[in-house]
């Protein structure tokens, strides 16, 4: 297994996230479906935002490029740190697991309580 870093935007608590993940390959294939889980820590039960094709949560842009979208109202409820967030494509049989997870760092904006 291999483990590889990129920087990318932290998640403000209260405010809408976006982030396009890019992959080298097609990954993510026309008439696909996505989803996935966003939690505290990797051994959670609790989900604290579910992301999906049909929700808008994951948006398919290219065969190899996916928006990943977590609302206001699920940033609110996070926690100081950092979450973390896997890929499922669940239109194959098995559903498929894409191979990488994400962990997103969390922090407190200065501007908040708009």
């Amino acid at each position: 297994m291999t483990t590889q870093i990129y920087e990318g935007p932290a998640i403000m608590i209260g405010y809408a996230y976006r982030l396009r993940l890019e992959a080298a390959g097609a990954l993510f294939p026309e008439g696909a479906a996505f989803t996935g889980h966003v939690r505290a820590k990797l051994g959670d039960a609790e989900v604290l935002a579910t992301l999906t094709s049909a929700n808008g949560g994951l948006s398919r842009v290219t065969d190899s490029a996916l928006d990943l979208q977590i609302g206001a109202a699920q940033t609110a409820g996070m926690a100081v740190g950092s979450v973390v967030v896997d890929v499922v494509r669940t239109d194959t049989d098995p559903d498929l697991h894409l191979g990488f997870a994400l962990e997103i760092p969390v922090i407190q904006p200065v501007t908040r309580g708009l």
